[in-house]
């Protein structure tokens, strides 16, 4: 199955004449997922050829604009687009009432259900899941209460060998209980363990989304072992001081988390406009971290399977 992270955008707090604020679309399988939805969020996912009426549902992690002012024109022109089925926002309170306001005057007659389920950012719990997929809040250390976002690949089930099928002459109902996991018994009186006869097509997969935070030891351990991790990298280490001042996190600290979860890879972004050129930023992190690439947008992150 496919599992990759888009990103849409990677400035933080404004944009500039080359980059956009925080937004990302994760595709699990052709599910689409959009995460924070900074200004101008529509017309980057019309340019990565995204079709905005595929979203399932959208993750907000903050209250701040640049990770939530684009999601609102997003609602009317999927109406306009003819948007039928419930679009499920998941976003810390208050984000209920200033839903309530956008709808009552601008959007009071759409033909679909926007459904908000508040996110208690105080909690690392699963907030969504379905038969593909778990979705975990995760505590951060913000300015305004903040949560990240763990995807979660749910582990696939188990297949049977088929040299193993012909060989011990495995009959259909012998198939189905191996497949649950049960050790299968032979007429004649033999028990062939169920480890022999069947194996994970892949390993599950997961992407942790840790922004907007301070550098959280707590919050990297949540998401350890995750396999793509994105961490907000604000400011270079020169500035750590202006970067603890402001709830955000530094080049090197969030190569630290990327230790400290044993991840197999992490983006940074959500620069300050300050930098014109990130390259300084992610050699910084790769001194302690040396699988960090930039959150280049429209650049497509797909995690493989491992089998």
């Amino acid at each position: 199955m496919a599992f990759s992270v888009t990103i849409l955008g990677n400035a933080s707090a404004k944009p500039t004449p080359t980059h956009h604020p925080s937004a990302q679309v994760v595709n699990l399988n052709e599910q689409y997922y959009l995460v924070d939805a900074g200004e101008g969020v529509q017309q980057q996912l019309i340019r990565r050829g995204i079709n905005p009426l595929r979203l399932r549902a959208v993750f907000i992690s903050h209250l701040h604009g640049d990770h939530c002012f684009g999601l609102f024109p997003l609602i009317s022109t999927l109406g306009l687009m003819g948007k039928r089925t419930p679009l499920d926002v998941y976003a810390p309170a208050p984000f209920g009432e200033i839903l309530d306001y956008h709808l009552r005057y601008f959007d009071s007659e759409l033909p679909y259900e926007v459904k908000w389920h508040e996110v208690r950012t105080t909690e690392h719990r699963i907030i969504m899941e379905n038969s593909t997929l778990e979705v975990w809040s995760v505590p951060l250390r913000h300015r305004v209460p903040t949560a990240g976002y763990h995807f979660r690949e749910k582990q696939p089930g188990l297949n049977v060998d088929k040299w193993k099928i012909e060989h011990y002459g495995l009959s259909i109902a012998q198939i189905v209980a191996a497949k649950r996991g049960e050790d299968i018994y032979l007429e004649d009186g033999r028990i062939v363990p169920n480890a022999e006869i069947t194996y994970r097509p892949y390993e599950a997969r997961s992407y942790a989304y840790l922004s907007d935070t301070a550098y959280s030891a707590k919050a990297a351990e949540r998401v350890k072992g995750v396999d793509l991790l994105y961490h907000e990298a604000t400011y270079a280490m020169s500035e750590e001081q202006w970067a603890k001042g402001r709830g955000h996190s530094t080049t090197t600290e969030a190569a630290r988390a990327a230790v400290k979860a044993e991840a197999g890879r992490l983006i940074i972004g959500h620069f300050s406009s300050r930098y014109k050129n990130h390259d300084a930023l992610v050699e910084e992190c790769r001194t302690i971290f040396s699988n960090t690439h930039l959150a280049t947008e429209g650049e497509v992150f797909t995690i493989e399977e491992q089998r």
